[in-house]
């Protein structure tokens, strides 16, 4: 049956699109429409708040959260995508781990390029901090460019010396804008989702003229992953950054960290978002939540109290 289902979603994704370059707002538009198009668990509740001065979706089991806390940051190549548009990736993350969520509104690209949404997550990561929030409870998780900012916003917190977070998951990130990886020319036509030139398209956008040489951009080529917490990377084959992914892996393992690369066959980028009709979607979001639970570190409430 998973065979089948495989086919049907990549027979979904090629569907015809428009010839050329298309407008901002029409690849906003278009993302929007397909990802309504997901399955959001029935069991969880969303609140309209704010996180660091930014619009955040906070996203909570129907019976309320336990003490962890997943910071998430939304994909769509710094240029599209919403906290909205990502609901089934938090929607059964939180249904799954029984975690409150906050995903981030970051601003977004070519109004506001590189590295506005980085200083965004970050600025989402320390207002949690400023709540007296123990880092141990807070995890991080992304998918697409949302799993680069996974990674970056470590970095940056690193950078400013704050605590890092207990753990990072990312779906199927992407990590290097100098757009190097092998994955690039050798999935071409195989990845039904995402080409060489609509990659550079919206990159660009992000880049805004800088030199992608760096490691806020490029950290699978470039960065230099020392104190990471525990990752998980999530990604398929069918997908033109898949080297982004292997190669982070290879330079986090490098640096001493704990990292768990999942690969899964045949399966399109960011395929966990269709959980509920893709079973490799529901399986690696079952590991996915398995990992966060193993690493959060949740208070044992009932022990504290009978202290």
């Amino acid at each position: 049956m998973s065979k089948e289902q495989r086919a049907q979603i990549d027979a979904m994704l090629r569907q015809p699109r428009p010839e050329g370059p298309r407008s901002v707002e029409a690849i906003r538009a278009g993302f929007e429409a397909l990802m309504a198009r997901m399955i959001v668990p029935d069991s969880i509740r969303t609140t309209q708040t704010t996180l660091g001065n930014r619009p955040a979706l906070l996203v909570e089991p129907d019976n309320g959260p336990n003490a962890g806390t997943i910071l998430y940051f939304h994909g769509g190549g710094w240029v599209y995508g919403s906290p909205e548009s990502v609901l089934s990736l938090t929607g059964h993350l939180v249904a799954k781990t029984g975690f409150g969520a906050y995903s981030v509104d970051y601003r977004l690209a070519p109004e506001h390029p590189f590295p506005a949404a980085i200083e965004d997550t970050l600025s989402a990561y320390r207002a949690l901090l400023d709540r007296g929030q123990d880092p141990s409870t807070i995890v991080f998780a992304g998918d697409s460019a949302g799993g680069g900012l996974t990674v970056t916003t470590c970095l940056a917190a690193r950078d400013a010396g704050l605590p890092l977070p207990a753990a990072i998951v990312m779906f199927s990130p992407g990590l290097d804008a100098t757009r190097t990886g092998e994955s690039m020319d050798t999935k071409e036509g195989i990845d039904p989702i995402l080409t060489r030139k609509s990659v550079e398209h919206t990159g660009a956008m992000y880049l805004g003229g800088q030199d992608p040489r760096q490691p806020m951009l490029s950290p699978a080529v470039l960065a230099d992953l020392a104190g990471f917490p525990p990752v998980l990377i999530q990604v398929g084959t069918n997908e033109i950054m898949l080297d982004d992914s292997t190669r982070l892996a290879a330079r986090a393992r490098a640096a001493g960290v704990d990292v768990i690369l999942d690969i899964t066959a045949d399966v399109p980028h960011v395929f966990q978002s269709f959980a509920g009709v893709l079973d490799e979607a529901d399986q690696a979001l079952d590991r996915a939540a398995l990992f966060l639970t193993q690493h959060a570190h949740i208070p044992d409430t009932a022990a504290a109290s009978a202290g």
